[in-house]
């Protein structure tokens, strides 16, 4: 059974930098999609970053574009998301996801069948 396990949160201030990390077990992805979502209090789970596994496209919500970069490392089987610049509207809470088919559209929940339990990241001004 796949498991995902996402750690590197924290709280920082606005400006600063965090590296999150999912670790994946019981399964390796050789191919398919492996995103970010976050999700804040009161607001719905939304896509943050995506990346196709093997080719290595990415892809970003305009919210994040410039300031955060996906990037999976295979030997490790894990994906980080490298968020620098953060602003206090990007404290949620912070999931790993990750699919075998090659999503059309991998910053939408729908279709992702395993998830992380998320790991919280505070932004204060």
């Amino acid at each position: 059974q796949v498991q995902l396990v996402e750690s590197g949160g924290g709280s920082v201030q606005a400006g600063g930098s965090l590296r999150l990390s999912c670790s994946t077990s019981g399964y390796t992805y050789s191919r398919g999609c492996m995103a970010w979502f976050r999700q804040a209090p009161g607001k719905e789970r939304e896509g943050v970053a995506a990346i196709y596994i093997g080719p290595g496209r990415t892809f970003y919500a305009d919210s994040v574009k410039g300031r955060f970069t996906i990037s999976q490392d295979n030997a490790k089987n894990t994906l980080y998301l490298q968020m620098n610049n953060l602003k206090p509207e990007d404290t949620a809470m912070y999931y790993c996801a990750a699919d075998e088919a090659w999503l059309v559209a991998p910053l939408k929940r729908l279709g992702y069948d395993a998830w992380g339990q998320g790991t919280q990241v505070t932004v204060s001004s």
